[in-house]
């Protein structure tokens, strides 16, 4: 009771607490103990603040789903005039006024085609829900079987961290400890070619990306349940950018061969590749659409799959046909997050932020530019306001740094000490600003990168200073 009232007080030992209560996600527990990380209190606009005082700018919009800001007052509003009505029911056999017409706004703004809205409440869910969906499809549409039992993905694929998205990803380090808990499946080569296999050009080897697609569509299709790919970029791999027409080339691939393709957009939804959603940019409508993150402009956990209505129709029966889709979560389509998903979606509108991101996507562009020739950048990838750098040890050779060094880590410090929060991937810095991010603040997270990474690769570090 003494903790709790001082909790209460505002004199509680936060970091202390930190230390000892908590178990933070992808996070080498043992090193982070020592790091004194910053505790966020606060925002305001595009920026952080912790219980010292001390400012940050927030360059991977709160882990890549916060669209306008912090305390942006019309989604506050939103959030408090539906706390008013409700702040949750159930979907289960019930329906409910924000997710009607959260539902109706999303498909409204989708790629055509796509007539159904089935929510939870994160990106893996998300997906998980697409790949239960085509399996059960597979087997109750007109002329089923229960042959198709595979699903086919990319190389590095990430998905989520719930058992069949791990059993679709494809990085190694995040997913290799769950080898035998997981179904069997095919991959395909990523189209990426900073490293190629010995024998292949670049060009040759984007060619062979394409052609793998063709021939394990075309040669499996009978026992392949559906397509799962992450569109035009690839987030979690290291922000690795397709080359263009790749999307449109799986699928045509799958309407050849009667696959089912389910889009991945819980990361590149939302604005973040230059339009809503990244499928808009090949003329792509996909069969499953998975949208989570910035739904609700970061503010509350909703995700939501799409699917057109030929696989909602293969659920339709009686209720004694067993046909229905028995999938559910406790906050399915909440109200709360619901109602701010809504007003977040007007505000695109309202606001013109594709426009915006255009501007902040080539401030980005001519910014990174500075890192062509840099001895320690092997290449920046780079689609909408996603950014990815690899660092290396040897630009010429590709040769990376050691592990132990953790190089992009460092380079997430250095940054942290001027005042702006960043967070690699390996050896891969991330820039990722909120699409509703001002150019000026954009510049501002250009600047504090490129000193960072000059500070760490050349070793100018700054040293402990605090943040401004």
């Amino acid at each position: 009771m003494q903790e709790f009232a001082e909790h209460l007080a505002g004199d509680a030992p936060l970091a202390e607490w930190d230390r000892s209560c908590l178990w933070h996600p992808f996070t080498p527990m043992q090193a982070w103990q020592n790091e004194d990380a910053p505790i966020i209190v606060r925002g305001q606009g595009f920026d952080l603040f912790d219980e010292a005082g001390n400012r940050w700018l927030d360059g991977i919009s709160s882990l890549w789903c916060n669209v306008h800001g912090h305390c942006v007052p019309e989604l506050d509003q939103a959030v408090r005039d539906q706390l008013e009505k409700i702040a949750h029911t159930t979907l289960l056999g019930l329906g409910s006024e924000p997710s009607i017409r959260l539902a109706r706004a999303l498909l409204s703004r989708a790629p055509a085609g796509l007539s159904r809205v089935f929510y939870s409440d994160s990106g893996a869910s998300t997906v998980e829900v697409a790949l239960k969906m085509a399996y059960q499809f597979q087997r109750q549409k007109p002329g089923g079987t229960d042959r198709r039992r595979l699903f086919l993905s990319i190389g590095n694929a990430y998905h989520g961290d719930t058992l069949g998205t791990v059993s679709v990803g494809g990085i190694d380090l995040f997913h290799r400890c769950y080898r035998d808990l997981l179904f069997p499946g095919i991959t395909v080569p990523s189209p990426v070619a900073l490293r190629v296999p010995q024998g292949h050009t670049r060009a040759g080897w984007l060619q062979y990306c394409f052609e793998e697609a063709e021939r394990q569509i075309r040669t499996r299709r009978e026992e392949l349940v559906a397509v799962v790919m992450e569109p035009l970029v690839q987030g979690a791999a290291g922000i690795l950018v397709h080359p263009p027409g790749y999307l449109r080339h799986i699928r045509e691939l799958c309407d050849r061969h009667d696959v089912p393709l389910i889009a991945d957009e819980v990361a590149v939804g939302f604005g973040r590749t230059g339009t809503l959603f990244a499928c808009e940019q090949e003329q792509v409508s996909p069969d499953i659409l998975c949208l989570a993150k910035g739904i609700t402009g970061g503010y509350l956990p909703v995700g939501a799959t799409l699917v057109k209505e030929q696989i909602y129709e293969a659920f339709l029966g009686q209720p004694w046909e067993g046909r229905t889709f028995y999938h559910g979560h406790t906050y399915t389509g909440n109200a709360l997050g619901c109602a701010v998903g809504l007003r977040s979606l007007q505000l695109f509108e309202e606001r013109n932020l594709l426009a915006n991101v255009a501007q902040c996507t080539e401030v980005l562009r001519e910014r990174m530019s500075i890192l062509e020739g840099h001895p320690h950048v092997a290449e920046v990838r780079q689609r909408g306001v996603m950014v990815g750098i690899e660092l290396v040890r040897d630009r010429d050779q590709l040769v990376p740094y050691g592990a132990d060094q953790r190089v992009g880590h460092q380079v997430t410090l250095e940054a942290r000490r001027r005042g702006v929060i960043i967070r690699p991937l390996g050896d891969v810095v991330v820039l990722m600003p909120a699409p509703a991010m001002p150019v000026s603040a954009v510049q501002r997270l250009c600047d504090v990168v490129l000193e960072s990474i000059d500070a760490v690769t050349f070793g100018r570090s700054i040293g402990e200073t605090a943040a401004c």
